[in-house]
């Protein structure tokens, strides 16, 4: 039966058809933001999936280009494979919905958004987040939801709930946060230095508003919402955890894992792992249980002596920082380069710099962003872990982390006119062991600042973990989170700043949200950690960004010229520039307004070539004077080029003082002379003079 449901969000009008199309589906919310329209399905398997251990959640995010009316580029003008953006918006939808699914439930969940339409004023990734959260929650498939999602904008330090596309690309504040009826369960933020306090009050903001969006899908639920099916758990036995005890005690267990070495810690839990097999080899109801039951008994025991002993698996205080180092120029003709080191986390980052015509061309959904000219890019080999994998090009989490380190570094770069590159920075993983986005956030830093990038100020990041108990207040925040605390615990907050204030936010969990009080701890953790870092670690490195680029890199000469001159740059087919680009072995690009970039290695040739552009732009006057090589002699002259498509007439009465009868007397073909410029003459031909040129 088909029902409509409206509200009022953010001044505009949200709309859920339920029951008018995607019937088949578990769960299906016809979703109408002013004239933004996005499909959002939830399905489920009947039945779980054979010899896994997790939670097999698909979230996907489809940009058709019939939304926007384009059809796609490319030969077979289909939609391929996803884009960044589409990537990025299916992890924010997936990171506050999976904890809210049982934990031991196990069958195939998917939920896709299928961007049909797009209205600059009404986002359709905030659309999207709220389809998914409505169609799970009205479907059979079990969900601790409801929950909901508001984006917050900054625009002349005004806050904007739910901005506009154009707010939200040219504010200060990007801003999502996902909340339950009780708590912020996810927070993804990018902001120019934004203050902490003005943060967390965007943040509450968002809460607030998201109660409201809860209340309208509680209504829905109400109406048409299915009965939560039935589903075969895949818990843990208690009688086995039970029997592990008895074969492994906890004062082993914790003996296993209290070390700072993750090599040695593995190596324990192998031999344990060993143990238990043998031991319950003839249990065969029990023995494909035990990877998952070790996991889980590393789990309490990592929690317990966190939470009642306030120790940390490798023996650091709650608020200790792994121990630090960073390097610049350890890669040599690279245009920069940088490696950070935290514990056994470290990434180094290699600068790239090139000119604006290789900005990174988009053919998205978003009208007003069509390039990008600063890069970030994340890679996580196997063997930064220890593993052995065949690459596959970066997942889904690699393009998040450099999507989240790009993030926080966009607000410190200069702007095109002063520094004008198109800047690409590759964060290479060497070893991980927690919080591997937050070094390349500072390793990426260090590596601009070498390559000569004159950033605003510098960039750090940190991560801080959480370990709650029974109730509200007993938690435990850890600054600096290793990876197995990261594992076992029950947060991931990262967060990206200056000195002055926070440039970038992610925070992930998996418990069903968090107080304020914890939120604004991390906070106030992550800025005590970074302005350490900042001042300890990476200003003695490198305080500030060196005043020239490498030698290796390329250097660009700028200029402006009228616009109706371009014409003449360019030639006929492009033969005059690219005659120029020949001579002299640069890169030349010029906009529509005039701008000239000269790019190369070689700045006598750069030199050159610019001085050639000036002579074709010039309105040739009397007494200019320029450099021309001979291409023609005839009876009457010689013609000179003087600049790449550019001629002019030397005739025999200018070329000596005295009279002369042959031309080929004192000319021959391929000589560069040096002549005055005497205008044009009767037919049009720039005429120069030798015996007029003044000498000296």
């Amino acid at each position: 039966m088909y029902k409509s449901f409206s509200m009022e969000l953010g001044g505009r009008t949200l709309t859920v058809d339920v029951g008018r199309v995607g019937a088949q589906a578990n769960g299906c919310a016809f979703m109408h933001y002013g004239d933004t329209t996005v499909l959002s399905t939830a399905t489920a398997s009947e039945k779980p999936r054979d010899g896994i251990d997790f939670f097999p959640l698909s979230v996907e995010y489809e940009e058709k280009q019939y939304a926007v009316g384009k059809i796609p580029g490319g030969f077979n003008k289909r939609e391929g494979k996803a884009s960044e953006n589409a990537i990025l918006t299916s992890r924010v939808i997936d990171r506050p919905m999976r904890p809210l699914f049982p934990k031991d439930y196990r069958n195939d969940v998917t939920l896709n958004n299928m961007v049909m339409s797009v209205d600059p004023e009404c986002r359709p990734e905030l659309t999207a987040m709220l389809g998914s959260a409505i169609a799970t929650a009205i479907s059979d498939i079990p969900f601790d939801g409801p929950c909901a999602m508001t984006q917050m904008g900054m625009v002349d330090g005004c806050l904007v709930v739910n901005p506009s596309q154009k707010q939200w690309d040219e504010g200060d504040l990007q801003l999502t946060v996902a909340s339950t009826r009780h708590k912020v369960i996810m927070i993804e933020a990018g902001a120019n230095e934004i203050p902490e306090d003005v943060m967390i009050d965007a943040i509450y903001k968002c809460h607030d508003i998201n109660l409201g969006i809860i209340g309208f899908i509680d209504s829905i639920v109400a109406e048409v919402g299915k009965e939560k099916h039935q589903y075969e758990s895949c818990a843990i036995p208690e009688e086995l955890f039970e029997a592990m005890k008895k074969v492994v005690s906890p004062e082993e267990m914790e003996t296993a894992v209290f070390t700072d070495v993750k090599q040695v810690r593995e190596e324990n839990i192998r031999q344990i792992s060993d143990r238990l097999e043998e031991a319950f080899a003839e249990n065969e109801d029990w023995l494909p249980l035990i990877p998952e039951a070790l996991y889980q008994y590393q789990k309490k025991t990592v929690r317990k002596m966190i939470l009642k002993d306030h120790k940390r698996p490798d023996g650091r205080a709650i608020t200790q920082i792994r121990p630090l180092a960073a390097e610049i120029d350890i890669i040599p003709r690279v245009h920069g380069s940088a490696m950070f080191t935290r514990g056994q986390t470290q990434i180094c980052t290699v600068t790239t710099l090139a000119p604006l015509s290789e900005v990174q061309r988009i053919d998205g959904l978003d009208e007003n962003i069509v390039s990008k000219r600063y890069m970030h890019h994340y890679n996580f080999p196997a063997y930064s872990v220890g593993e052995t994998k065949v690459s596959r090009g970066p997942g889904r989490r690699e393009i998040g982390h450099g999507a989240l380190a790009e993030k926080a570094l966009v607000p410190v770069l200069p702007s095109e006119e002063e520094f004008p590159y198109a800047i690409r920075t590759v964060s290479e993983t060497f070893e991980s062991n927690g919080s591997t986005s937050q070094a390349s956030i500072c390793a990426s830093t260090m590596s601009l600042m070498a390559a000569g990038v004159p950033i605003k100020k510098q960039v750090a990041g940190i991560s801080c973990g959480l370990v709650t108990g029974e109730t509200d207040d007993d938690y435990i925040v850890l600054t600096d989170i290793q990876g197995l605390e990261d594992f076992f615990g029950d947060m991931d907050f990262k967060v990206a700043g200056t000195h002055d204030g926070i440039t970038a936010i992610q925070m992930d969990i998996k418990i069903h949200g968090l107080t304020r009080a914890i939120v604004e701890e991390a906070i106030a953790r992550t800025k005590e950690a970074r302005e350490y870092i900042l001042n300890e670690i990476m200003t003695p490195c490198i305080a500030k960004p060196r005043e020239t680029v490498s030698k290796y890199a390329p250097k660009i000469i700028q200029m402006t010229i009228d616009p109706q001159k371009i014409g003449d740059v360019v030639g006929q087919r492009g033969k005059t520039i690219n005659t120029i680009i020949e001579r002299t072995g640069v890169k030349i690009d010029i906009t529509d307004d005039g701008a000239v970039s000269i790019c190369g290695t070689d700045q006598a040739m750069m030199e050159k070539a610019a001085n050639m552009i000036k002579i074709i732009v010039t309105d040739f006057e009397a007494g200019q004077v320029f450099t021309g090589t001979v291409v023609s002699i005839k009876e009457f002259g010689a013609f000179l080029e003087f600049a790449p498509g550019k001629e002019g007439l030397v005739h025999i009465s200018k070329i000596a003082k005295q009279k002369i009868d042959r031309v080929e007397d004192y000319l021959s073909l391929g000589d560069k002379v040096k002549v005055v410029c005497l205008g044009k003459d009767k037919m049009g031909r720039v005429s120069f003079s030798m015996k007029d040129l003044k000498q000296g």
